[in-house]
């Protein structure tokens, strides 16, 4: 649908664009010449911007702009016939984009797919299929004769096209449909697809408990209202997802899950298509973008019953959603933490209020802000206590590691607990929340150690592949074969890491099988679902791992948790360090035990004594009223809201100078608090000096006036190209 300009008319309307660009407004453009049609927002556009053309998005049409006549260009194309964004979708990118200070034109493309994004048309919605062409309806019976398969499957297609899916559960290969297709006696196309959706698998019976959950949840339905489902680690939170998400397709309405990591997304939709006789369609970051155009667009036209996805699909659109549910809700997974900076969580709340739905957010370990929108009655509590099935909650000790010899970070008490529990062929976790071999290199000799020349931190040393590596940067370098100091050739690793954990289980638990999970081995989509299905033959196994195996796996056959370090957030100057530090352990606590194989917790500290350490042997719920009356006092979130502007630069002068510029220019309110400009906790990464403003307000209304006056002041203020700025609303980090 091209448009040629000619000249514009008094009556024709001003078309008010979002473009792909940094700067935080909307564009004028005259309306296409010759334009008949309506211009109804959410519509895509090809512009010119300087000497290129983008494709921009339709928000609204006025009767004049500030820029004149003479200036403003004309629309080049119009790509869509209807706005391929719903109303709520498009009121909640924009929504997002003032919540979060974030540039519209940035924000708007999430709501599309990658090749929509690009202008292109979208995806067609139908189930990949296979067809005979005209010269393979035209075979005798049994051709071709030499190729029974080939032959079977060209049978198998004279009574008409069949899904892929299908035919490959009829036993037909990739190889045999290829052959069939270089010899052009079939062709892919595309059926349409049902929205027939039924339950393949009756549900479990739910307890007292998950019943009124589910009952409360679903007589919400078609109404906007937040429920938290406030569940110990393993009491079932997934069966009240999937018997209400039942309710909500048997109305013929869709639901949309969002997961916390990759990771979980293959166990997670294995359970569901067991249950459901439903499309169930998954987005993730490791998909291809033809493949998430497909979903994308089968999402868009109600053909996908349940879109399981991360932090992004939140923006996934739905044409009838029923129910958006938030899977261990908690989780910093959920919080984007560059770029637009935004919290998935937050916006799926803000997405049920637009879409009349109700949200269920699920964890046993609530976030501070949601446990207090709780106990105010924002939010509807629904409790589930006791495990589910034949499991129970693990019993937990904590074993004073000050002064004892420790062997790779283990306590000679923890290994013989371990051996004991491989002996009676059970499974163990152990975990350690640091990969690498050691956290540092050091001369013996000089006290030279393996600082990082990109990065005010130091290179984890690693043992395979041998080398040190910067886990902020990821800088790589071969390992010194003497000090580059004094050039002594006594280097020591400083610090414990999974790696050097693992070398020492394996020569001492040579007869058992020891698996390391953490970022370095599980780098392949199918690495997480792999270990699952080795663990699941219930043999002695034992695991050492990172925060990857505390997010929600299910391991049946672990009887015993081992926490090598649990003081790692204990003096955390951020102020969610304990609150993390809490659900972390609570979190990886929660392994053990889930099945008829009771479970045991031995946490190592050198703080037992430690108020939060005193508050893990009871339920996670007791350490909350502490944990939010330090908060109160403090004026932080719940209780008060933060916002920082951070800046990165390439002198670490200019960024303070350009904040600080920030500060003096911004008028003091009574309600407002600025707070800097200060380093931040990294100073320096990737070579780039990192410093920021923070902003502290009694309410967030406070916050949004006084941080967008901020933001129109850093947009005039002068600073040169090697300076960047953004803005984080709720920040996860405040350092």
């Amino acid at each position: 649908m091209t448009h040629h300009p000619a000249e514009n008319t008094p009556d024709q309307p001003i078309w008010r664009c979002a473009v792909p660009t940094p700067l935080r407004r909307y564009f004028d453009y005259r309306a296409p010449a010759g334009w008949q049609g309506t211009a109804v927002p959410g519509l895509r556009v090809r512009v010119p911007f300087g000497n290129r053309q983008v494709t921009g998005i339709l928000l609204s049409t006025a009767s004049e702009s500030t820029v004149s006549n003479a200036k403003l260009k004309f629309v080049a194309e119009v790509l869509d016939t209807g706005p391929l964004f719903t109303e709520p979708l498009l009121a909640l990118l924009t929504w997002a984009s003032g919540y979060y200070h974030h540039p519209v034109g940035e924000v708007l493309p999430l709501g599309l797919s990658p090749s929509e994004r690009r202008g292109l048309a979208e995806r067609a919605t139908g189930v990949a299929a296979l067809t005979l062409t005209k010269r393979g309806r035209g075979l005798p019976e049994g051709a071709p004769h030499r190729a029974p398969k080939q032959a079977a499957l060209v049978s198998l297609l004279q009574t008409g096209a069949m899904p892929l899916s299908a035919i490959a559960q009829s036993g037909f290969s990739r190889s045999v449909i290829k052959a069939l297709i270089d010899h052009q006696l079939a062709e892919e196309t595309e059926m349409s697809q049902t929205n027939q959706w039924n339950i393949r698998s009756a549900p479990l019976p739910p307890n007292t408990e998950q019943h009124s959950a589910i009952e409360k949840v679903t007589a919400d339905a078609g109404t906007f209202a937040v429920h938290l489902l406030f569940g110990v680690t393993g009491s079932g939170k997934t069966e009240v997802y999937l018997q209400t998400i039942a309710a909500c397709i048997e109305r013929g309405e869709q639901a949309l899950v969002l997961l916390p990591e990759i990771a979980l997304t293959p166990q997670t939709l294995a359970r569901f298509e067991a249950r459901f006789d439903a499309p169930v369609l998954a987005l993730h970051s490791g998909m291809g973008d033809a493949e998430r155009d497909r979903v994308w667009a089968t999402a868009r036209h109600g053909s996908a019953a349940i879109i399981l996805g991360t932090r992004s699909a939140v923006f996934a659109p739905l044409q009838q959603p029923g129910i958006i549910i938030v899977d261990e809700e908690h989780d910093a997974a959920f919080v984007q933490q560059d770029g637009f900076r935004y919290s998935a969580r937050d916006v799926a709340i803000k997405r049920g209020q637009l879409e009349h739905c109700p949200v269920l957010l699920g964890t046993a370990t609530p976030s501070l802000e949601s446990w207090h929108n709780a106990e105010t009655g924002r939010y509807h509590c629904h409790r589930l206590t006791q495990r589910a099935g034949r499991g129970s909650l693990p019993s937990q000790r904590q074993i004073d590691i000050s002064g004892l010899d420790l062997s790779a970070g283990l306590s000679a008490e923890l290994i013989e607990k371990v051996d004991a529990t491989l002996s009676a062929g059970r499974q163990v976790l152990v975990f350690l929340n640091r990969r690498g071999f050691a956290t540092a290199l050091v001369c013996h000799d000089c006290g030279w150690t393996s600082d990082c020349p990109d990065c005010d931190a130091r290179m984890t040393l690693h043992k395979t592949p041998a080398g040190l590596h910067c886990h902020h940067c990821d800088r790589r370098s071969s390992l010194p074969q003497s000090c580059p100091h004094c050039d002594s050739r006594r280097l020591v690793g400083t610090g414990v890491g999974t790696q050097q954990t693992e070398a020492f289980l394996s020569e001492r638990f040579s007869a058992f099988p020891v698996m390391r999970v953490d970022s370095d081995t599980m780098q392949g989509r199918e690495s997480m679902p792999n270990l699952i299905e080795r663990l699941s033959d219930g043999e002695p196994v034992l695991m050492i791992g990172t925060q990857m195996l505390s997010k929600g796996h299910h391991f049946p056959h672990v009887a015993l948790v081992a926490v090598v370090d649990a003081d790692t957030l204990l003096f955390s100057p951020d102020f969610r360090g304990e609150e993390r530090l809490l659900q972390l352990l609570t979190q990886v606590s929660g392994r053990a035990g889930r099945e008829e194989v009771p479970g045991e917790v031995l946490i190592q500290t050198r703080h037992p004594d430690h108020p939060l350490m005193q508050q893990l042997a009871g339920p996670y719920d007791k350490a909350l009223p502490e944990l939010l009356a330090q908060r109160q006092r403090g004026g932080l979130p719940p209780y008060g809201a933060l916002g920082v502007i951070r800046c990165d630069s390439q002198s670490r002068q200019e960024g303070l100078d350009f904040l600080q510029q920030l500060k003096r220019g911004a008028a003091s309110t009574e309600n407002c608090q600025l707070i800097g400009p200060l380093p931040a906790a990294m100073a320096r990464r990737k070579n780039r000096y990192r410093s920021q403003l923070v902003l502290a307000a009694s309410g967030r209304s406070a916050l949004a006036a006084r941080m967008a006056s901020l933001v129109n002041a850093a947009e005039s203020t002068r600073h040169s190209h090697r300076l960047s700025w953004s803005v984080d609303i709720d920040p996860y980090e405040s350092l």
